[in-house]
């Protein structure tokens, strides 16, 4: 029994060592795994860019085309052409256009209901067709017209930029505020002068460069007639001229004061307009598309800018 016993010990202690001497040594073994990152063996795909050309035909097909009311009996979107009564809601129905003297008399005729001052400004708004042959646009410009009833009392600034002798005494006898040559710019740089109107003799173009950035839309150019040799015709022009300029396809600008007569106010209106149109020519039709006459405290008429054009226009040359 004894003898067996130990058998069984020595079997036990045999098996035991077997399964230790089995197991493999982990002498160093890393607790962090190894991570095998993948590689990319293949060149990125290239960056889709959108052509230009396919933008501009995509907002080409997303503008909506004018709705041409011809023969129509009532206009797209409101109830009729005209109302039946003098008692009607003004969105459903058509904005009338009156002629230009029917537009001031009422504009005159509002000052005395709303009892507002006499001497209000009188402005008018004309939305401008720039389009061209093709695709190109009439450039904004910047124009000034002598109107025949000024309205102003006081009398422009005018700097006059040469230096000849004789050009610079004609300037001073014509009422130039600034005469000068190379020490004027430098008084102009340094904020010293400053002037409503600059003209120049063609002779200093090449020396005014340094005051573009200052002077920007003030500075001296041929097609606002501030470029020239007659000393005394651009004086005559920017020491009592009207100037307009055009922002936005549109020109928005004063034109006389309430109190002035009716036919003052219809000629300075007839000036600016033709002047206006003056800058495309009359091939591509009326330039004006809308015409708002308005003043300080009054609401806006309509009225037609075809009348003011007498005679035909020319477009001027640069």
């Amino acid at each position: 029994m004894a003898t067996c016993m130990r058998i069984v010990k020595v079997l036990a202690g045999c098996q035991r060592h077997l399964l230790v001497a089995g197991i493999p040594a982990y002498t160093s073994v890393s607790p962090v795994a190894p991570r095998h990152l993948p590689v990319r063996t293949y060149a990125a795909a290239k960056t889709f860019k959108k052509d230009k050309k396919d933008d501009k035909e995509k907002e080409e097909k997303k503008e909506q085309k004018p709705i041409d009311n011809t023969g129509r009996h009532k206009p797209y979107g409101l109830t009729a052409w005209l109302p039946v009564d003098d008692v009607y809601v003004t969105r459903f129905y058509p904005k009338p256009v009156y002629e230009t003297a029917v537009a001031v008399d009422m504009l005159k005729n509002f000052q005395t209901l709303d009892y507002t001052t006499l001497d209000q400004p009188v402005y008018i708004n004309l939305k401008l067709d720039m389009k061209l042959e093709k695709k190109k646009k009439v450039d904004p410009f910047v124009s000034t017209v002598h109107l025949p009833h000024p309205f102003k009392t006081e009398v422009n600034k005018v700097a006059v930029f040469t230096e000849n002798p004789d050009q610079a005494k004609v300037a001073q006898e014509n009422g130039a505020a600034f005469v000068g040559g190379a020490d004027l710019v430098q008084r102009i740089l340094d904020d010293e002068v400053d002037a409503d109107f600059y003209v120049a003799v063609p002779d200093m173009i090449s020396k005014l460069l340094p005051l573009k950035n200052k002077l920007r839309k003030k500075f001296p150019k041929n097609k606002r007639g501030s470029v020239g040799v007659d000393i005394t015709k651009m004086l005559e022009l920017f020491k009592t001229g009207h100037e307009y300029t055009v922002e936005k396809d549109a020109v928005i600008t004063r034109v006389g004061t309430l109190d002035m007569p009716k036919e003052q106010l219809l000629a300075n209106m007839q000036t600016v307009v033709e002047d206006v149109c003056s800058h495309r020519p009359a091939s591509f039709g009326h330039f004006i598309e809308r015409a708002i006459v308005s003043s300080q405290t009054s609401e806006a008429l309509l009225f037609k800018s075809e009348e003011l054009v007498q005679k035909t226009p020319t477009n001027k040359e640069a």
